[in-house]
């Protein structure tokens, strides 16, 4: 069974309208919904005074509906009465201002109070409906991260001197690590440490990297003491909590392990022509934070959301087709936010299953047509997709290369999505893989930007090239090691030898915040020979010691110069190529490498299992032939 559903809110509502509810969850197809996300303040609404009456009720109706539970620990947004007795919980940006309450997630990841509060309330919850019969997950806190993934406040540098030292065991270590004999920065003790917070200057690069993986660290902790609670009182109920699809402040390569299922939130927006493949991105990246296990996608909106500058609604059949993408790309459950749209607070211009104009809309027969048709895929559950192609991704190098002492602003994210789109034109399913994971089911490997990468990762992707794989490496990878030192060896460190080249400097082309206002368009560098066009972010000083040039910078001062090389089945790409260049050097490797493409216009075909999914995402009505 595909879980089909969403948050429920019911406390925002008289309970008189709670049997509405079920009746119209039954009406739809709804079979899962996330409860108690946001209900802290309800279930406990003074310091140690616990009122579950009110859940006890809801818990019973959906399971007497035949709805089951994804219960959440309420731990996501401190009552006011907590922030009001216990203010030193309140984060603080790295400006120095204390955040207030008034919102959500007004907590700092590393205090005392919190943890202990947090705790004891998800031990009253987990102990009170361990055995009931509509639970069927935990759900932890919400969205870790997404407001505060950052706090900078005293507590916080207190944990990060802890966790420094649990790293490095010495002070010695760690200015080694920090190479802190720049600016007079060496430490004597590591109680002269502080986080990142505002400087006149740069911050230390190492500094600012370990202070991303310690928040990030830091979050886990709170997931893994809620875990354990949940865990010990329920063995058998897996326990999960939702990523946010490429969000920079968790590294999901390490969530995903403490996970008994991968959720995701994602909230592609419809005006964006774009969005299909972003989204199709961040479903393949949630499939493979588990290796290939099926996932969940526990938010959507049904139709508009509230916080973008334009809200656009999605198009009739929108809704259904992103959701229907999903499943094709692994997920068992299709949830939104929320079940019944709210009519107050922050987030009541938020489109819900239930929509203001009620059940004779156009929303709410798209829910329930979605509910039977997701019935249909009832055997879908379980079964998974194989992907021959994968792309390297690392959160290090995302932290690290959009640092500010770096040589030129790029995003890792648009990088990488450029590399997959031209795979996603051509109905090439991928995976997302790290750069030290065994790449030997892939048939093609592409490395956009590895900026960051130890050794051991380096020669993991030299290893592969060498032994017959297709690996196909980009600019700005292999620069820095994961301590933020330049790359032992010089740029690229083993894969030099893999791809025959080496970099001798680097010719970023301005990005476009550089150009003046009016003047022109962003600049571009031509190129010419097998792969003819123009590139655009990037040029550099390619020498090539034992490769093919297949392609050249045809102007400016690296006229001449290598842009795209080749070394048995090792392609080294030194710019970013516009337009349909980027596709027609992958359908190179690709048919070299012997991987099916299949260019559908606007229909994404995917395999899952038995099920052959076409997705029209276009607007003119297509053929499409039944496999």
């Amino acid at each position: 069974m595909i879980w089909y559903g969403g948050d429920y809110n019911p406390e925002q509502w008289p309970e008189e309208v709670w049997a509405e509810d079920t009746r119209l969850m039954q009406e739809a197809g709804v079979t899962m919904v996330s409860l108690g996300i946001f209900s802290w303040a309800m279930l406990e609404p003074r310091e140690g005074e616990f009122e579950f009456g009110w859940l006890d009720r809801v818990m019973d109706g959906l399971h007497a509906a035949g709805v089951r539970v994804d219960l959440a620990t309420a731990t996501a947004s401190p009552p006011p009465w907590l922030t009001h007795r216990y203010p030193e919980v309140l984060p603080v940006t790295k400006d120095g201002v204390r955040l207030s309450a008034g919102s959500r997630q007004q907590y700092c990841p590393s205090s005392p109070v919190y943890r202990r509060l947090a705790a004891r309330l998800a031990s009253r919850i987990a102990e009170r409906y361990a055995d009931h019969p509509a639970l069927a997950m935990w759900h932890i806190n919400n969205e870790y991260g997404c407001h505060v993934s950052h706090c900078y406040c005293e507590t916080s540098a207190d944990a990060f001197r802890a966790w420094l030292k649990a790293r490095y065991g010495t002070v010695d270590a760690l200015n080694t690590a920090w190479g802190t004999a720049f600016w007079s920065q060496r430490y004597s003790e590591f109680a002269e440490v502080q986080p990142p917070r505002a400087m006149p200057s740069f911050g230390n690069p190492g500094q600012l990297l370990d202070f991303d993986r310690f928040s990030s660290d830091q979050l886990i902790e709170l997931y893994r003491a809620e875990a354990a609670i949940a865990r010990a009182a329920t063995p058998s109920i897996p326990v999960t909590t939702n990523f946010m699809g490429f969000f920079k402040g968790a590294d999901y390569w390490a969530w995903a392990q403490e996970v008994d299922v991968v959720s995701d939130d994602s909230y592609p927006d419809p005006a964006d022509p774009l969005s299909p493949m972003y989204a199709a991105m961040t479903r393949d990246l949630m499939r493979s934070l588990r290796h290939g296990k099926p996932w969940i996608l526990m938010e959507q909106a049904p139709s508009a959301v509230n916080w973008r500058a334009r809200n656009a609604p999605k198009a009739p059949g929108e809704m259904a087709a992103w959701s229907k993408q999903a499943v094709a790309r692994g997920a068992d459950g299709i949830l939104f936010f929320q079940w019944r749209q709210s009519v107050a607070g922050a987030e009541k211009f938020h489109s819900g299953m239930l929509p203001h104009a009620g059940t004779d809309t156009r929303m709410w027969r798209e829910i329930t047509e979605l509910g039977a048709d997701l019935a249909d895929l009832a055997d879908v559950e379980g079964s998974r997709v194989d992907a021959r192609v994968a792309i390297v991704f690392e959160w290090d190098s995302w932290r690290s290369l959009e640092q500010q002492a770096v040589p030129t602003r790029l995003s890792y994210v648009d990088h990488v999505f450029a590399w997959y789109s031209a795979l996603f034109e051509r109905n090439v399913l991928t995976d997302f893989v790290k750069a030290d994971s065994d790449l030997s089911g892939y048939d093609t490997v592409i490395v956009p930007s590895l900026f960051c990468a130890t050794s051991a990762a380096l020669d993991n992707l030299s290893a592969y090239a060498d032994g017959g794989g297709h690996l196909v490496v980009t600019f700005q990878t292999g620069i820095v090691d994961e301590s933020m030192h330049i790359t032992s060896g010089g740029y690229l460190g083993s894969l030099q030898a893999a791809l025959g080249v080496r970099i001798e400097e680097f010719a970023p082309l301005a990005p476009p915040d550089l150009q003046k206002a009016g003047v022109g368009t962003p600049p571009t560098v031509a190129l010419a020979g097998e792969f003819a066009g123009t590139g655009a972010l990037w040029s550099e000083h390619v020498r090539v010691s034992d490769a093919a040039v297949l392609s050249v910078f045809a102007s400016g001062a690296l006229e001449g110069g290598a842009a795209i090389t080749r070394r048995a089945n090792a392609w080294y790409v030194a710019t970013l190529p516009e337009g349909t260049l980027t596709g027609e050097v992958l359908d190179v490797v690709l048919a070299s490498a012997g991987v099916a493409t299949d260019p559908a216009g606007t229909v994404e075909r995917v395999q899952r299992g038995r099920h052959h999914f076409s997705i029209d995402h276009g607007t003119q009505a297509v053929q499409v032939e039944v496999r």
